[in-house]
């Protein structure tokens, strides 16, 4: 077998494993040392095997992934974010829809400082679900809502899983964090407008709110939001004014979280170390992944497959919608069974030759990425905040019933991936300022 015949046939394997139950990192793993021992032998693969993990690790700007954690986390457990959809609520439960579409603006507002989707979605469905439920609100709708309204957190910044698609693919992390603002925003209005559309057909779904709310109420309502405002002014002033870089960022954005916790008298013991073991846990995972991702990517460079693949999207003369078209189809299928990190690091090494050969700008490409794994987050039979909305719910809501509720959620992010693929200045308007 030629080089590129085993880096193919490792490729051909990895979903097996997958299939097999087989972790991600583990398969990620397997192949791709066993692909090098094939090509170089045992000798020069545990060679790579001892290097990799620390040249990964050791990453400068990787410090930023716990610390953005950690950040979402203690807003998660001190409730510094839960005065959102209180403010939401009072200024928008007029709407039709309104509870439902208010629980997307939090999501939206949670979503700049939690950097993670599970983090949101699970808040969400603490608060605003029961919230829903008491109003009326049909089961699907309100748990499917929650569900939705978490995967905006993928997009707008502080995202992690731009995050680490910056670092991987080695663009600028000011520019990518900016290019999910709107996108963010967009997916935002999109969910809205399905809510909103629902709730005008069958009024049943979704019931207004009969109670009254003053402007005396309204205006209350925003100052219990300044914790998050304060975390965002703090972080991403800092960011984008230049006053630190978005490595720094995240640490600045811990400290302030803690801060702000204390002074709220949120802080206690119990929420420290709950922040503190769930912050390990997930940066463990990711940083697992990350090295096994790594040592797949090592495998196609040095068996010469990414040049290979290279050539031959050239060759085949495929256009950029052809590639992302592949891509989507790809993605969509992956995140029936795969989690979001897992896909994007799995599939990040066999994409970016593709990209590159096509001149796809990374920036865009990375939102378009994100906006793919969101939709994996709810689609069957894995949609992970289906899962985690369900079990902050626990018996109220089946999960069945949630996965119908996140159906039109599901259109309306194909929706919004359409008009981010005809439209590229929706992701690229804001970086273009910084230029």
């Amino acid at each position: 077998m030629t080089d590129v015949q085993i880096c193919i046939a490792a490729l051909v394997f990895l979903p097996v494993l997958l299939l097999l139950r087989f972790p991600v990192a583990v398969a990620l793993g397997l192949v791709s040392i066993g692909g090098i021992a094939a090509i170089f032998g045992w000798k020069i693969a545990l060679g790579v095997l001892t290097a990799i993990p620390h040249e990964v690790i050791a990453s400068w700007t990787l410090t930023s992934v716990p610390m953005f954690l950690f950040m979402g986390f203690i807003c998660h457990h001190a409730n510094l974010t839960d005065g959102l959809f209180d403010a939401a609520r009072v200024w928008l439960s007029k709407l039709p829809g309104g509870l439902a579409v208010a629980t997307i603006g939090a999501g939206a507002g949670f979503s700049a400082v939690t950097a993670s989707s599970v983090a949101c979605a699970a808040t969400l469905g603490r608060i605003a679900t029961p919230a829903m439920l008491k109003q009326g609100y049909d089961p699907k709708i309100a748990a499917g809502t929650s569900a939705a309204a978490g995967t905006i957190g993928s997009m707008i910044p502080p995202s992690i899983l731009l995050l680490l698609y910056g670092i991987y693919v080695e663009v600028p992390i000011g520019p990518l964090f900016l290019a999910g603002f709107l996108p963010g925003l967009l997916t935002a209005a999109m969910f809205s407008a399905v809510i909103i559309f629902a709730a005008l057909i069958k009024p049943q779904l979704a019931p207004r709110v009969l109670n009254q709310v003053t402007w005396s109420e309204r205006f209350s309502a925003l100052g219990r939001i300044w914790p998050t405002l304060l975390l965002i002014i703090g972080v991403f002033g800092g960011l984008f004014s230049g006053f630190f870089t978005a490595t720094e960022a995240g640490a600045v954005g811990a400290f302030l979280s803690l801060v702000i916790a204390a002074g709220m008298r949120t802080l206690n013991m119990r929420t420290l170390l709950a922040a503190f073991r769930e912050t390990l846990l997930t940066t463990a995972s990711i940083f697992v992944i990350a090295i096994s991702a790594n040592l797949l990517t090592r495998l196609l460079a040095l068996g010469g497959f990414t040049d290979w693949l290279s050539s031959a999207v050239v060759g085949e003369g495929l256009g950029q919608f052809q590639i992302l078209l592949i891509i989507a189809v790809v993605c969509i299928l992956l995140g029936m069974f795969l989690d979001s990190l897992g896909i994007m690091l799995l599939t990040l090494p066999i994409f970016l030759p593709m990209l590159e050969g096509a001149s796809i700008d990374l920036i865009w490409f990375g939102i378009v990425m994100v906006k793919l794994l969101e939709i994996g987050l709810l689609t069957p039979p894995v949609g992970l905040n289906v899962f985690v909305v369900k079990g902050v719910l626990k018996d109220v809501v089946s999960t069945q019933a949630i996965f119908l509720g996140v159906t039109w959620f599901i259109l309306a992010d194909l929706v919004t991936l359409t008009l981010l693929m005809l439209f590229p200045q929706i992701a690229l308007f804001l970086p273009s300022l910084l230029r």
